[in-house]
């Protein structure tokens, strides 16, 4: 297959090793080293994609994370599949699948292009919030159009065969970039001996280096990027970051970095290999040499295929071996991209002329142009770009002065390639995201890096430094001065001398003006992502809208996966010209995270390595080990999940410790269940404020169950708190959510109530808990526990003692969570494993069996008893759950979340509400998460009734159960509803009352 734009030399592809890619259905090819962009743009694919609202044909515009078209979808198959990839950022490999997001019949032949030629001028900012307001009912419709034409990836429909993964890592100095500025910048926080973390997006480091023609040291720039990455590599106390975005930069110099480990090799990642991983790392340093963006010109029709910028036309050139095209046309307003014009005449191709926006101008590059023999047009700028399906001639006129107007005839330049150049734009993004403003320097035209109470520092370009000497030696002092604030001797690496001409001063320009009013001429966009034009920037601030961050939201400025790369800076220029004020008192909006998009595999990836997370082990977890428990993370713990036997699933694991457990007797370790202990005076009365329920009378010796909620009532946590003396409380919470009880606990002390005399201290590592439950729980603590009167009548449900058991100090309460006699028994931790193992020695007879927290999750559901956060979501408050019972509604002193629960929302009919589900099939267990509809036939979307919270099967019923919550359930005991699955299976079920087994509670007080 022919690529009739790749050149017969140069670049850094390895043409030894060909590759077969499809896009848009045609099969291409191209070579290792390419990217998906670099590959199309040789095989001469001119349109990737259409506009968002107007459906206008668009090319490749850049050349990495700043373009803003060429977005894909990969992958070969539906498992595979990856919407709104970069194709700039994707590399190539072989057998790569990519299809366009957007055009519809087809790319070629869009509909909406037609309805854009037609209705352009009607479809204004804010059109869709004015246009489909009336009727309502019309959203079904417009909803469906609208994201169709907006060329939107799509999710895939099959499960996602790869690995995903996160790493926590840590650093002394992590340096975020790896061009001229970073590298230098890392050599000189390495020769120190600091932990040292680079990181770059692209695939190769080197930056902008890597297609230069500079000479360093007198040799080659890529020739001293590969000896300072060998340096670097060989460095144990660095690590090297390909590949990898850092896409979030949070408090106290945590930043997450989005690394793609395997995208480049195919499809599916090798075996054993993770597809992408997410390093979450905390630096004492950081090191921002992120660079710059080349920021277009703005001018009529600039979204032609074939307008690009003037530093990506050199990356294809002298990086890819790639000629977009055979006769360039470049308009800048600033030395440095004549560059462009001398890569494109070497490389053999025409340059018909270089447009200089500047009048008045001299010096090394506009001499060698003359040299060259190429047409210089200073004072001129392209207004309009000329073609249909792409460029076929440039309009060039000349401008005044300050570039604000036309000031004399056009005339058409034939050609098939615009490049612009309108200065750069620092990358701020990350800066930013710890809250800094960036703050406008006129030096260089952009804005830079604010003050930030980050330890953070900050390395060429991304500073305004653009000359190559500059940021070396900037990146040198940076990486040794943030070294030495972590504490190691550093000094700045010598940096290799560079050929360079000093440039003249750029121009203040950012968007060309036409022979019309911006209102009437060709289309001149400002963000390619999201269709915004001039005009519709100056009609925004005509409008009303004068803060830069309104324009953003009602021109949709900035949004998308393009987060203002290109067009921020532009349009911010042309909406202070049109407020008539300058661009620093504009401002300019701030960056969030993500930088790029980052995949939700990444997000949710599995953890590794050994400081992703602190692991909690309880008293008894050795034992556990031995005894062949698998073990489920909650809340940082360890807990048992269930005890599978040699040759047992899973189900048979749970049906076994559920039987036993039901039968005679089971034993659970509790240890990880929060405690937090309550004294002081106001004990009482702080507790009674907090809980939902009464606890003025609960008299020493006793215990009550309490629900805590938020100010808008909805339920957050429950547990069993005890009265341990007149003033001094014990709270349990559950694992997963102690830290945050006492949390909320202090911060209501501390800014609500702090006349209150209470103390608090969490105290869950210093107790282990065993909680021993069965018919037999009673015979068998009696063996180990002589000084507790253990009758049912001295030692009632909800009382506890302490005493003493096999030998121990230890308070008993009888407290039950599976509905059965049971026994919840604390010790000091240190001795947890003794009485633990004196309790298996004594229940051996008594087939004591150890049970997880699957079969606890069983065993309670069989009662009917409530997960928070499980059962609860944060939308539903305790009469939704049926426990009206624990809301004492006349206590003295209103409790936390008593007014929320009175809002008209939370009082209307209709609620969600908890109920218990039986499916008419016993066997069939209802997925968790399942939503019920009334009537399975409707067509979609149909309206749903609430979801399954909890669904297990009960080998003590013989059947599945479930809870869930349905609208109005409480009041819909018996009827019928339905769960459609993702299978095409429709499951029935009835639903009926929450406790399954049991329901006078015989069982408990026994």
């Amino acid at each position: 297959m022919t690529q009739p734009n790749r050149l017969n030399s140069g670049g850094r592809i390895d043409r030894d090793q060909p590759m077969q890619f499809e896009f848009n259905g045609r099969r291409y090819s191209g070579f290792q080293g390419d990217t998906l962009a670099s590959a199309m743009l040789a095989n001469g694919v001119d349109l990737v994609g259409r506009s968002f609202k107007y459906g206008r044909r668009r090319g490749i515009v850049a050349a990495g994370a700043e373009e803003p078209n060429a977005i894909l979808q990969l992958g070969a198959t539906e498992a595979t599949q990856v919407p709104n990839v970069r194709a700039t950022q994707q590399e190539l490999f072989d057998g790569l699948v990519a299809q366009p997001t957007s055009g519809w019949p087809s790319l070629n032949t869009d509909a909406l292009g037609m309805v854009g030629k037609v209705f352009g001028s009607l479809l204004p900012p804010g059109f869709y919030y004015k246009t489909f307001m009336f009727p309502r009912f019309g959203w079904k419709l417009y909803e469906k159009y609208i994201r169709k034409a907006a060329g939107f990836g799509r999710s895939p429909r099959a499960e996602d065969v790869d690995q995903y993964d996160h790493l926590n890592q840590h650093a002394d100095v992590l340096i975020v970039g790896a061009g001229a500025a970073g590298l230098a910048a890392a050599l000189s926080a390495a020769r120190s001996g600091a932990r040292v973390i680079l990181a770059d997006e692209q695939s190769e480091m080197g930056g902008s280096l890597l297609h230069s023609r500079d000479l360093m040291g007198g040799k080659p720039a890529t020739q001293w990027v590969a000896d300072t990455l060998a340096e670097l590599a060989g460095r144990d106390n660095v690590l090297l970051l390909p590949r990898s975005t850092v896409n979030g930069y949070h408090d106290h110099n945590f930043l997450t970095i989005h690394e793609r480990r395997t995208d480049h090799i195919a499809d599916r990642a090798p075996e054993g290999m993770s597809r992408q991983r997410l390093h979450r790392v905390r630096a004492r340093w950081v090191v921002l040499a992120t660079g710059a963006h080349e920021r277009p010109l703005v001018f009529a029709n600039n979204d032609l295929p074939g307008c690009m910028l003037a530093s990506a036309v050199s990356t294809y050139l002298n990086r890819y071996a790639v000629a977009p095209g055979n006769k360039l046309v470049l308009m800048t307003a600033n030395d440095y991209a004549y560059r462009t014009a001398f890569d494109w005449q070497d490389a053999g191709r025409d340059v018909v002329a270089i447009v200089d926006s500047r009048a008045d101008v001299s010096g090394h590059y506009q001499e060698e142009a003359k040299r060259r023999g190429i047409a210089v047009l200073l004072g001129h700028g392209v207004i309009e770009a000329r073609g249909s399906k792409k460029v076929t001639g440039a309009v060039v006129a000349s401008l005044n002065a300050d570039g604000s107007a036309v000031a004399g005839a056009s005339r058409t330049l034939s050609c098939d390639l615009i490049a612009s150049s309108g200065g750069w734009s620092p990358v701020v993004h990350l800066s930013a995201h710890t809250g800094s403003r960036p703050v406008w320097n006129d030096d260089v035209l952009g804005f830079v890096p604010g003050e930030t109470l980050q330890q953070m520092k900050t390395a060429g370009a991304v500073k305004g430094s653009y000359d190559l000497v500059a940021c070396l030696r900037d990146g040198a002092e940076q990486g040794a001065e943030a070294a030495k604030l972590a504490g190691f001797d550093a000094t700045p690496a010598t940096t290799p001398e560079v050929d360079s001409w000093p440039e003249a001063k750029a121009m203040a320009l950012y968007s060309i003006p036409h022979t019309q009013p911006n209102s009437r001429a060709p289309k001149q966009f400002v963000d390619l992502q999201n269709d915004v034009t001039a005009a519709a920037i100056e009609l925004a601030t005509r409008e009303g809208f004068e803060s830069i961050e309104h324009v953003k939201r009602y021109t949709a400025m900035g949004f998308g996966t393009d987060q203002g790369k290109l067009g921020n800076i532009n349009g911010m220029a042309i909406a202070a010209k049109s407020l008539g004020q300058s661009i620093p008192d504009t401002g300019t909006t701030i960056f969030r995270p993500n930088y790029t998009p980052v995949t939700f595999g990444a997000v949710v990836g599995r953890h590794c390595g050994e400081l992703f997370e602190p692991e909690r082990y309880t008293a008894m977890h050795d034992w556990h080990v031995q005894h062949g428990a698998e073990f489920e993370n909650v809340g940082q713990w360890k807990r048992p999940w269930y005890y599978p036997k040699a040759g047992e699933t899973m189900q048979q694991a749970l049906d076994r410790e559920c039987l036993a457990t039901r039968e005679s007797i089971g034993i659970l370790d509790a240890s990880t269940l929060g405690k937090i202990d309550i004294q002081g005076k106001d004990a009482r009365e702080f507790i009674g404020r907090i809980y939902t329920n009464a606890w003025a009378k609960l008299a020493v010796g006793k215990c009550r169950y309490g629900l805590m909620c938020h100010e808008d009532g909805m339920v957050f946590d429950d547990g069993v708190t005890s009265c341990l003396g007149e003033n001094h409380f014990l709270m349990t919470t559950t694992t997963g959510g102690a830290a945050g009880v006492l949390e909320w606990l202090e911060l209501y002390h501390q800014t609500e109530w702090p006349e209150l005399e209470v103390f608090m201290n969490t105290v869950t590592d210093h107790w282990a808990t065993m909680t021993i439950a069965g018919p037999n729980a009673r015979k068998l603590l009696a063996e180990l526990c002589d000084d507790i009167d253990l009758d049912k009548d001295s030692f009632k449900f909800m009382d506890w003692r302490q005493g003493t058991v096999a030998g121990v100090p230890a308070r008993v309460f009888r407290i039950s969570f599976t509905g059965e006699l049971s026994y919840e028994i604390n010790v000091q931790a240190n001795y947890g494993l003794h009485v633990w193992e004196k309790l298996f020695e004594h229940g051996e007879k008594y087939n004591l069996t150890p049970y997880g927290t699957e079969s606890m999750h069983i065993l309670r559901a069989e009662k009917g008893f409530i997960i928070a956060g499980q059962d609860t979501d944060g939308s539903v408050h305790p009469y939704d759950l049926n426990h009206g019972w624990a809301v004492k509604e006349d206590k003295p002193f209103s409790f936390i979340g008593k007014r929320g629960m009175k809002r008209e929302d939370c009082v209307r009919e209709g609620r969600k509400q908890l109920v218990g589900l039986k499916t008419k099939d016993p066997k069939v267990v209802l997925p968790e998460g399942a939503q019920a509809v009334d009537d399975p036939k409707q067509p979609l979307p149909m309206a749903m009734l609430g979801h399954v919270t909890s669904s297990y099967y009960s080998a003590n019923l013989g059947r599945s159960i479930a809870m869930g919550l349905i609208k109005d359930g409480l009041n819909r005991n018996g009827d019928t509803i339905y769960y459609p699955l993702s299978n095409g299976q429709v499951v029935e079920a009835e639903i009926c009352s929450t406790i399954f087994l049991d329901p006078k509670g015989d069982r408990q007080n026994v």
